[in-house]
């Protein structure tokens, strides 16, 4: 305001040049702007541009068309207020027309800030990694980055028509405190949902496991909840404050996407270990589902009370395709062995009589 009040009595002893006409001085202010904004304006897009363009990055450059208009028309409003600041009109006209300049103002400032705003988010978003947790909380960003711009363009429009603001913060606290204990789980739910966005625990099309059991893909991460389809095509829906504080089995994380499956099975005793595991590898060979690197494996875990128990080791590119697959080995592994020859035994129980009770016998000749 300071800075306001010195250009002020500089134009007003200026002007005083021009006579005694008030309105010959309001009207000279006025072009003298005007003239003053389009050469600020050909400064920006003559000088500032063509050092800009000298960088290597594009923001700059872009930044710089972005500034014209703003810059502009703030020079032009600054000398329509001190227009008619000179033209000393009655207090209400005054106040009305400076509140109509400085919302113009408001407006001009509030559309820059938002695209500069978009500029920004999708700078970060395109040089960014896809893998870094920031690139994900883009969207987050640009939604929390306009309802701040919008919540500083309604202050200073209220400071533009002089309403105290005091009483307006004071009320907005005492309703956020109320709203925040009457919706307290769909708060909790929301920063959750912030903290899943920004941990990234899971990405929409991942295969997660809940502490509940329910496994499903990840069909989409809103701010409230998330939401599973299942291999049934039942879609559920949970609130992230839950997802947030259980256990998330994320098979489609790690390094990459591929999931292992295990397929196991006994035989006989007596049979030839080998051969077992030679016939297990050549079945998760030959099935076009199973990834050869890594490479299948197989591992002879226990002896069993009734088998040899071994189990087959092998990956698939996609989670979702666990229970095809799955259910295709194990076919596989069927047949070969019957074709190989190999027993795969079930549970027997022998049991043994060592003598008859007295009392049981002769029943059988009783008539």
């Amino acid at each position: 305001m300071q800075a306001f009040e010195n250009i002020r009595e500089f134009v007003d002893s200026w002007a005083a040049f021009l006579g005694p006409n008030i309105y010959l001085q309001a009207a000279a202010i006025a072009l003298v702007f005007i003239i003053v904004a389009k050469i600020a304006d050909l400064v920006i897009g003559k000088i500032v541009s063509r050092i800009a363009r000298k960088s290597q990055s594009v923001i700059d450059d872009q930044l710089v068309t972005l500034l014209h208009k703003p810059v502009f028309v703030s020079v032009i409003l600054i000398g329509l207020g001190l227009a008619t600041n000179r033209l000393a009109l009655p207090s209400a006209v005054e106040f009305l027309s400076f509140g109509v300049l400085k919302t113009i103002a408001v407006f001009v400032w509030l559309g820059f800030l938002q695209r500069l705003l978009k500029l920004v988010v999708s700078t970060v978003a395109r040089n960014m990694d896809a893998t870094v947790a920031w690139r994900r909380m883009m969207p987050l960003i640009d939604t929390i980055g306009t309802f701040a711009i919008f919540a500083l363009a309604i202050y200073f429009l209220f400071l533009a028509w002089n309403i105290d603001v005091t009483a307006w913060l004071a009320s907005a606290g005492i309703i956020g405190l109320a709203l925040s204990f009457a919706a307290k789980d769909t708060l909790a739910n929301l920063f959750a949902g912030v903290s899943i966005l920004a941990d990234a625990p899971y990405k929409v099309g991942d295969f997660i496991i809940l502490d509940s059991g329910e496994r499903g893909m990840v069909t989409q991460i809103g701010f409230r909840s998330t939401r599973i389809l299942t291999r049934d095509d039942v879609e559920i829906t949970v609130p992230n404050g839950i997802i947030g504080n259980g256990k998330i089995i994320n098979e489609a994380g790690g390094p990459s996407e591929k999931h292992r499956i295990r397929s196991a099975v006994g035989v006989a005793y007596g049979s030839d270990i080998d051969k077992v595991i030679a016939v297990l590898e050549k079945v998760a060979r030959d099935h076009e589902g199973v990834c050869q690197d890594p490479e299948p494996r197989v591992r002879f875990r226990t002896f069993g009370e009734s088998s040899l128990d071994f189990e087959l080791l092998c990956w698939i590119e996609q989670p979702v395709n666990r229970g095809r697959i799955g259910h295709e080995i194990n076919c596989a592994i069927y047949k070969a062995f019957r074709e190989s020859g190999i027993e795969i035994p079930f549970p027997q129980r022998d049991l043994y009589l060592k003598s008859v009770p007295q009392s049981l016998e002769g029943l059988g000749t009783r008539e």
